[in-house]
């Protein structure tokens, strides 16, 4: 297994941790993979997102069927036409790929088949910004592309560093289909915090995902709901409460699936979308 490393300095950094992470933790049996891989296979949404912004795309041998979907990836124009795999060990043997990445890559089916035979880069899962600055680095200089990752990651800190704080200690909730809220230590989470927002489930003592009900939520008086679509057509009993006319006063702000779903460069255009809803709200308000 692959250890992640634990610090993104620069791109010559980068290099040289994720050569640690992707031999020290694993087995003495692991091959290291070549410095610029040919043949690289994803392992999930998140890793797939990665790749598709690091790697070369002739590099990229395998993806899994979430690539391609644009509500679950904001990378899946770039997707398409690649190949895309169901985590069979028959079609990633067939591939015998110099380089698997995912969160984790050891979770590959192939690799209870041949559990030695490829080299692996696990990544963390990202909930925080700085998470996402270190598992870019990291794929970044495992695909044979530091400065390329170095280049994406001063652009995400560029893009950050003026963003407003419109929140003002609000307080909002990540409400999602059958009553579920997204708590503290996820990465909507940090994205609240970081333009001024309370979220709701931290201030209830809430975990990482919980249910509240309709009845809960209107006694909650949250300033903003924070949905994952704009539509006001109930398709389903789902997404019925998320519609239910004691909820139709509070403001509702938009924030597409893709960009929240994994901790990838989507995170700024994420960030840049909730400030800029507030702001919007809060004149025409006035």
């Amino acid at each position: 297994m692959i250890a992640s490393a634990r610090l993104f300095v620069s791109a010559a950094a980068a290099s040289v941790a994720v050569a640690g992470a992707l031999s020290a933790a694993s087995t003495s049996r692991t091959p290291a993979p070549p410095a610029t891989p040919q043949r690289i296979v994803s392992m999930n949404l998140c890793s797939d997102q990665l790749v598709l912004a690091l790697a070369d795309r002739q590099q990229i041998a395998g993806l899994t069927l979430n690539a391609v979907d644009p509500g679950m990836s904001d990378e899946a124009p770039a997707a398409r036409g690649l190949p895309l795999l169901s985590n069979s060990a028959e079609q990633i043997l067939s591939i015998d790929p110099d380089l698997i990445v995912g969160m984790p890559a050891s979770g590959s089916a192939a690799l209870a088949v041949a559990p030695d035979r490829y080299p692996l880069l696990d990544l963390e899962n990202a909930n925080r910004l700085d998470q996402i600055y270190r598992t870019i680095g990291q794929t970044a200089a495992a695909v044979g592309h530091p400065a390329r990752g170095a280049a994406l990651i001063a652009r995400m800190k560029q893009d950050i560093a003026d963003l407003p704080r419109p929140g003002r200690g609000r307080v909002a909730a990540y409400y999602q289909r059958r009553g579920y809220m997204t708590g503290t230590g996820t990465l909507v989470d940090d994205m609240m915090t970081r333009v001024g927002l309370v979220n709701l489930a931290g201030k209830l003592g809430k975990p990482p995902l919980s249910q509240l009900s309709l009845e809960e939520m209107v006694a909650a008086r949250p300033d903003f709901l924070i949905v994952e679509r704009a539509t006001a057509i109930i398709d389903d009993q789902g997404s019925e409460m998320l519609h239910h006319p004691a909820l139709s006063g509070v403001p509702r702000i938009v924030v597409p699936e893709a960009w929240t779903v994994c901790g990838s460069p989507a995170y700024t255009k994420a960030a840049r979308s909730l400030a800029a809803q507030i702001a919007r709200h809060d004149g025409t308000a006035r």
